[in-house]
This record gives structure tokens, sequence and C-alpha cells, in this order.
């Protein structure tokens, strides 16, 4: 039977009420917490009371101060430096509230680290992808929710249900907004079907930067070429994250020398390590926009080139959207 408008309505209302996952909770631990808070707040749903620190003697202790008998819980923690801290506090977070007899769990990790070894890149390496994956099910999670995963098959890992929303329809009004008829560059061949995403949404153009090592294992050696008209206009580098910011800054004075008129870049990760904050600094790069998917450290957050756009309520739409078994899939939009 056909439904009008005012009945689809009261059906959403009344799936709602009966909302068999049970009431939401939200936690946090120690790697982003203000970020936690902002999804909190667009939620309308405060943070959790939870205690989570550390033993006298190094290890890690949760306390979770609030029943969750019952209760849809979402655990908020990018597994950002110190990573091996984040991910121990996140594993022992979800066993406390599985043995808490939470309904469901799912583990929100805007930031998924080890995603960068999702494969054995020489004889005898660890995935470790897989085995945080393996760790995570282990632990009791239900569910995964995160953004902009490194590399997609990692969504393969799990045998659970895994929901990666991209960051786009944040990032693309920001650039639209503040870029005229720029030039979306990928740095990398890995990157270019995420850069073409991000040229077609705001119709501009597109260029790959194919990196070559002429020697083995001699970093000065890398050639850059540019695949692409870039001359004259406003070049906007792409990519999932920023670590020590070497073939990014590569990227910008390769396309600098192309006669490009400036060079920006757009990253959703923010690592910055090492000394990726000061080589950014004295880089060719005039600004670079980042989530705030991992918290900015002090040097980094001083720094005048770095700008930091919110995803928070984008990621709080995808918890109601899951609380409530709804497709997250108008997320990608």
């Amino acid at each position: 039977m056909k439904q009008d408008g005012t009945t689809e309505k009261l059906v959403e209302l009344f799936r709602k009420i009966i909302n068999l996952n049970g009431p939401m909770a939200l936690f946090t631990g120690n790697s982003n917490p203000e970020f936690a808070k902002k999804v909190g707040e667009y939620l309308e749903c405060p943070l959790g009371t939870a205690n989570v620190g550390t033993y006298s003697d190094g290890e890690t202790k949760v306390e979770i101060h609030q029943d969750v008998r019952g209760t849809d819980v979402f655990i908020i923690q990018s597994t950002c430096t110190p990573v091996n801290d984040n991910l121990n506090e996140l594993l022992i977070m979800i066993d406390a509230c599985k043995r808490a007899s939470a309904r469901r769990i799912t583990a929100v990790l805007p930031y998924y680290g080890y995603g960068r070894q999702d494969r054995k890149v020489f004889p005898r390496a660890p995935i470790s992808a897989k085995l945080v994956a393996d760790l995570l099910a282990a632990a009791g999670a239900h569910r995964i929710l995160c953004i902009d995963l490194h590399a997609g098959q990692i969504q393969g890992f799990f045998n659970i249900p895994v929901d990666n929303i991209f960051s786009r329809p944040v990032l693309v009004p920001y650039l639209a907004e503040h870029f005229k008829n720029p030039v979306l560059v990928s740095p990398d061949s890995g990157g270019v079907e995420r850069a073409r995403a991000y040229a077609k949404a705001l119709n501009a153009g597109l260029a790959i930067i194919d990196k070559r090592r002429e020697k083995p294992n001699d970093p000065d050696s890398i050639i850059m070429k540019i695949l692409g008209d870039v001359a004259g206009l406003v070049a906007i580098l792409l990519d999932d994250m920023v670590d020590t910011a070497g073939t990014l800054i590569r990227a910008a004075e390769a396309l600098t020398a192309k006669g490009a008129q400036a060079v920006h870049a757009c990253c959703i990760h923010p690592v910055l390590s090492g000394q990726a904050v000061k080589n950014i600094e004295n880089s060719p790069i005039e600004k670079l926009i980042v989530t705030d998917t991992i918290p900015l450290s002090a040097e980094a957050a001083a720094c005048s080139k770095i700008k930091v756009v919110s995803i928070a309520h984008l990621l709080a739409q995808a918890i109601e959207k899951i609380h409530n078994d709804d497709s997250v899939s108008s997320l990608f939009n």
C-alpha cells in the first residue's frame, strides 16, 4: 500500500520510539575527547561518564560509571598517536561494555591506525591492519564506523559490518567556497580515484603526479612528472592523510616548477609526525586544510598555514542513522 508523506513520518517516528537497539550512549577514551564532545553536542547526547587512564604500573584502567545494560553503545576513539595506548583503551572499553551487557557496541574510529599496513610489502611482513580488525571483533565490537580508510579493502578484513564514510560532503563545499576553478592534484597513482571524485564534484580540472625513484633507496633521486595542465592555475593537492609531509612538499615544489599559480593541500587525517609542521611552514604550500579526526599538537595548532574543518556533524549523522537502523548511504552524496 502506498503511503503518503504524513504516514511515512509517523512510521519513522514510531520506529524511533520502539527502537529495539535500546537507548544510545556515547563514550570516548583519551585520543580526541574534544571531537567526541562535539559529536555528542550534535546528537544532543552527552558523553557517558567513564574513567579511562592508567594504573601505577602503566596498565590501562577503564571504569564505566553508568549503566549500559541494553544500551546501544558508541565508543569514539581515533587510534592516533600514541597509537598503541589509544588502541588498547578502545579494546578494553569495548570489553568493559560487553561485560556490562550492552545491547550493541559500535567502535567509532575517525582515524584507523595501522591502516597503511594493509598488505605484505616485503617478505615476512605482518598485515597489521587485519590484526587490528581481529582484535576489535574479538574484544566484542558488533560494528565499526570509520572515516576515509586508507585502503578500501580494510573493510574486508572484518567479519562484522563496517561503515566507511567519506569526508567529501564536508570538504567539497568548503573548497567550492574558497577556491574558484582549481585543479585537483593526486600526489600519487593510488589517490587518483579520490582526486577524480573531488574534481567531478567541484567541476574542476584533474592532474596526477607520477612519482618514480631512479636509484633504489635514494630519496634524492625521486623524479615527479605531472600529468595534466597546472600552469597558471590554483592547484589543490589531495590526499587521505599527511604524515611527515615529505611527499606532499615534493609534489608542491614540482607543481610550482610547472607554473602553478598557487599550491594548497587538503588532507583528511593530520598525522603530522616528526618535523612535518616545520617542513610545511617552509614549503610552497600556502594552506593545508585538514579535518579534526586527529587532534592537532600545540605546534600544529599554532601554524598559520593549517586550517581545520570539523566533520563532527557528519559523524554524528552516521551514528544517528546506525542507531535508528537507517541506511548511511545518503551520507556519501
